[in-house]
């Protein structure tokens, strides 16, 4: 049988928070992608500094959930799988802020013909970080669901594979282009890419959690 988690009112509604600003993270990078693709560079520095701000909460919240695990003695048996868990997804929302950043730095030059491709990976990217943090809400609340969600992630991760590989098969196959501008086509493309790459590893971990409280 599961164990249920004693936390307290006020950590359960600073993990929720922590969990939304995860979600509403992942929406406003998708959109910012989008914004630099159609050289909106206006709304994409707006979304950009909203994601930054997100990633600091985080870790404020993250760090204070900590602190009251701790100080309240609370769920000793399972701290370190919770601490664990918020610490790995916090590094999702880092990795977010990190691909916008380096659209901000090294301002890639996007041909048209990729924006369908680079939409669709950022979209399945993003996917999996929305399952994983079902999957981590389901952890605290509704634990027989994980497994569900955690398959969600890694669908999600599969098709980002997919659809990165096409678009660096496109990239390599456009002949206008510089052997230069194809590498960096391909870094970013990789960088999108990684972003399903994180979310897969947190649930993998997830995973384990999982069996470690259902037994």
């Amino acid at each position: 049988m599961a164990l249920v988690l004693r936390l307290s009112k006020i950590i359960e509604n600073q993990i929720d928070e922590f969990l939304d600003i995860a979600s509403e993270s992942g929406l406003i990078t998708k959109k910012a992608i989008d914004n630099y693709l159609k050289e909106n560079r206006q709304e994409f520095n707006t979304r950009l500094e909203r994601v930054i701000d997100y990633e600091r909460k985080a870790d404020e919240l993250r760090t204070d959930v900590e602190k009251q695990l701790y100080m309240r003695t609370l769920i000793p048996e399972n701290r370190g799988d919770v601490l664990a868990i918020l610490e790995n997804t916090d590094n999702v929302i880092d990795s977010m802020k990190h691909t916008l950043q380096l659209f901000s730095i090294e301002n890639p030059d996007i041909p048209t013909k990729f924006d369908v491709l680079f939409n669709e990976l950022t979209d399945s990217s993003i996917q999996s970080v929305e399952w994983l943090v079902r999957s981590v809400r389901a952890f605290f609340k509704d634990i027989k669901s994980v497994n569900d969600y955690i398959h969600k992630v890694g669908f999600y991760e599969k098709e980002t594979d997919d659809i990165a590989v096409r678009l660096k098969t496109m990239i390599f196959a456009a002949e206008e282009l510089e052997l230069s501008s194809k590498i960096h086509l391909r870094f970013f493309a990789s960088s999108i890419e990684s972003i399903s790459d994180c979310a897969e590893s947190v649930s993998d971990r997830l995973a384990i959690y999982t069996i470690k409280r259902m037994i």
